[in-house]
């Protein structure tokens, strides 16, 4: 578990500090007082990533040059420096060159509102929602995913430049293929991993037994670099990569039917909480203990008794950080701790 937080120089506050319990930590208070943060705090600290942002630029608290972050987890101190300039990690006091063994102690599942555009979003979302799971259950996902970026950024640079040499293009061609092609098996054992406890969650939220199914959507062939050159005239005239797993989606559909085009707002709801349920469920069994859970101010999106349903299929063995502006509608009762701001 995440035992405490410090916070200097982080979005909205100059300083902060907290201290959490097992089981349920409810972090109350108006909006605007920075809960939110708090708990983006927490998944940067552990994750090195923002749920909120693709980079943490924006989390550097105006007017300053970086920020600090440290907490304990498990016994072991953790502590963050960044800047645009530098990162520094240390773990139990010893700057890590690496962050293997820093990133090993915990798993995070981030729920916020936004969580919707899982579903209805463009596949963008749907695509960070599954590297988010896979740089935290493989050893293999992040060189991969960063392998498959690199060769990815340098291959379009060089389509969009004046007279591209097919040359050069294949010498970008070959690593594009390597780390595309594991990233593509990756992707889709994840998605046959998620299937069985999506469905589950799904059918327990909604309280209607509703059947949820989720299908891996590639973005290319099985043979990436033949449909490479066969995409090549594509590629001179748009001047970029048209496919690849940079154009992955993940499809969701209830009972047969597209969840984005057919489903009401609030099936969609459930479908996004039934999707972070999953990923908490395969956290738990890759790593034999529940994930940390961030639950953002999600409730006065569902009715009250989704609300309690959710709460209740929690994993009983997870640390929850959980944000609301009031705790009146609560009908279980649970170990918990109290934080107003």
């Amino acid at each position: 578990m995440l035992r405490d937080l410090q916070l200097r120089n982080f979005r909205c506050f100059e300083s902060f500090a907290a201290e959490f319990a097992p089981g349920f930590n409810f972090i109350v208070g108006p909006n605007g007082r920075g809960k939110t943060t708090i708990l983006e705090a927490a998944c940067v600290l552990l994750r090195l990533q923002s749920q909120r942002a693709p980079n943490l630029t924006p989390t550097v608290r105006a007017g300053r040059r970086s920020f600090v972050l440290s907490g304990h987890v498990e016994g072991h101190l953790l502590q963050f420096y960044y800047s645009a300039l530098r990162r520094k990690l240390a773990f139990d006091g010893v700057e890590q060159r690496e962050p293997s063994e820093y990133l090993r102690l915990a798993r995070v599942v981030s729920f916020a509102n936004h969580d919707l555009d899982l579903v209805r979003g463009p596949a963008e979302m749907r695509r960070r929602y599954l590297d988010f799971i896979g740089l935290q259950v493989d050893a293999r996902y992040r060189p991969a995913l960063r392998a498959y970026e690199r060769a990815l950024r340098s291959r379009n640079a060089l389509l969009k430049s004046d007279a591209p040499r097919p040359r050069e293009l294949e010498a970008y061609t070959e690593p594009l293929t390597r780390a595309g092609t594991i990233l593509r098996e990756m992707r889709a054992a994840l998605v046959r991993q998620l299937l069985p406890n999506a469905e589950a969650s799904q059918r327990a939220i909604s309280g209607h037994g509703e059947t949820l199914l989720l299908e891996y959507a590639p973005g290319n062939e099985e043979d990436f670099a033949a449909h490479l050159r066969r995409t090549r005239a594509d590629e001179e005239r748009l001047r970029l990569t048209t496919v690849g797993p940079h154009r992955d989606d993940l499809r969701l559909q209830v009972e047969g039917m597209s969840a984005a085009q057919f489903a009401s707002e609030g099936e969609q709801r459930t479908i996004a909480l039934a999707l972070k349920l999953a990923q908490a469920r395969i956290f738990a069994e890759e790593a034999g203990a529940g994930p940390l859970l961030l639950i953002d101010d999600i409730f006065g999106e569902l009715d009250p008794a989704r609300r309690n349903a959710l709460l209740a299929h929690l994993p009983n063995d997870s640390q929850k950080l959980v944000t609301a502006t009031a705790l009146d509608w609560r009908t279980g009762k649970w170990e918990e701790a109290l934080l107003k701001l």
